[in-house]
């Protein structure tokens, strides 16, 4: 092998490790991601509801995880409780108010991670026009090849919470709970070149 084949072929490898190595944004897949949420009612139960269509980004960096991203977009109008009558209400005034905000939005601030598989995402949390900072508690369950859509794809779970009233919801508080506990769970999807 000469001077030159040996050039290039390292510039090959040094260039194709930095192209695995690039941040990956992954499209929401909505059909594959739920936000369900949970309250306590007056103390004999806890229900809870969900929202769906769900759009965002997740930009994953894994050679440098706190370059690491989350932004998501989540319509008022999506929420389901199973009761009709209360997933009307939800788009009133008093509560999310959906004709002034029609939508909720997650934007990452800070992502850290002590082994590339928790992750703990700060970000501000947008509801009703009132912007909070909040903690995602993320796990990552798998990053690798879709084998339907045959891309990158990535998958995570997580959860948190907050109080309500904070985000301008207080009806009925404190008979039924102001906090709100958050489970997600997510597939996205890099574009295909």
């Amino acid at each position: 092998m000469n001077l030159k084949t040996l050039s290039l072929g390292l510039a090959v490898a040094v260039s194709s490790s930095f192209a695995l190595a690039a941040p990956v944004d992954y499209k929401i897949d909505p059909t594959h991601t739920a936000t369900v949420f949970s309250w306590n009612h007056f103390g004999f139960s806890t229900p809870s509801a969900n929202f769906s269509d769900i759009q965002g980004v997740i930009k994953v960096d894994n050679a440098k995880p706190s370059n690491s991203s989350v932004e998501v977009t989540i319509p008022v109008s999506s929420v389901n409780t199973n009761v009709t009558a209360l997933d009307k209400e939800f788009q009133q005034e008093a509560w999310f108010n959906a004709a002034k905000y029609p939508n909720i939005t997650f934007k990452s601030t800070k992502v850290e991670t002590k082994d590339k598989k928790h992750f703990k995402i700060t970000g501000n949390l947008t509801v009703k026009g009132i912007t909070k900072p909040v903690v995602l508690n993320a796990v990552l369950n798998k990053q690798g090849e879709h084998p339907m859509a045959k891309v990158p794809a990535i998958g995570f779970n997580a959860t948190t919470s907050f109080n309500r009233s904070e985000f301008g919801i207080g009806n009925y508080v404190p008979n039924v709970g102001d906090k709100i506990t958050v489970n997600i769970t997510t597939e996205a999807e890099a574009a295909k070149k």
